[in-house]
């Protein structure tokens, strides 16, 4: 004749052929299974250390990236343009000579607009303005004060220097670098507190990314600097990038 299954034992049946983890059924329930209450494990969650990476890998840049262009104003739409497109040739025609290839020369803005004279609360049309921008890639830093006293030399009164920016041409190496420091980082403060509490690390149980920065060095570039940049010494600085990482540890 079955033997009739109080519910302890359906429970404990059910968790052993699902090969889980059970529990030890409390005495007073084990009258139900004829005083002989299922031998149950409980295995304990292991100990963990959460913790905070930083890192940082800092470059030499190889390029600088240039930001010129022309102005011109004159009375008329027309000769405001044939004033433009002749100094943005010439500025484009310099920039070549410096070695600077077409594919790194990138028309940024072409604008017309016009000009007002204001003058006790009344505007006075005076004429129109011409303006075109450029962004020009120097792969070789070094060459970068050259390259601005070329663009004034053969601009004149109508070329402008925007900015001069100092980067590398390929980030993702120097980025690398800086996930690999944030990573160690992250072990190494992990270790120390495994050894604190008296325990051995673990294997790693999680890793997640918190962010990643990127700084390059700017100089200060007036927008109506005068000639004389060749005689200039520009500072590329360094590049710097970071990165923080969360990673949790078993500890053993």
């Amino acid at each position: 004749m079955p033997v009739p299954r109080t519910p302890v034992t359906a429970v404990a049946v059910t968790l052993l052929a699902l090969g889980l983890p059970t529990v030890a059924a409390p005495a007073a329930l084990a009258a139900g299974t004829g005083g002989h209450a299922p031998s149950i494990a409980v295995a304990a969650a292991p100990a963990t250390v959460t913790v905070t990476g930083e890192g940082s890998a800092v470059g030499e840049p190889d390029i600088a990236l240039v930001g010129a262009g022309v102005e011109a104003v004159a009375k008329t739409t027309q000769a405001a343009l044939e004033a433009q497109n002749t100094a943005s040739a010439a500025l484009l025609k310099a920039v070549r000579a410096q070695g600077v290839a077409d594919r790194d020369i990138r028309t940024e803005n072409v604008s017309l607009s016009p000009v007002y004279d204001y003058t006790d609360g009344e505007s006075t049309l005076k004429g129109y303005q011409a303006a075109q921008s450029f962004s020009i890639k120097v792969r070789e830093p070094a060459a970068t004060g050259a390259l601005l006293q070329a663009v004034t030399d053969a601009t004149g009164d109508a070329g402008r220097i925007t900015s001069v920016v100092f980067d590398l041409d390929d980030r993702r190496p120097l980025q690398a670098r800086a996930r690999e420091a944030a990573h160690d980082d992250a072990h190494t403060k992990a270790a120390q507190y495994a050894r604190l509490a008296g325990l051995h690390l673990g294997r790693l149980v999680s890793l997640n990314e918190g962010g990643t920065g990127y700084f390059a060095p700017s100089p200060p570039v007036s927008a109506d600097a005068p000639a004389g940049f060749g005689a200039v010494p520009l500072a590329p600085g360094e590049i710097k990038a970071t990165a923080t990482v969360t990673a949790v540890y078993e500890l053993t």
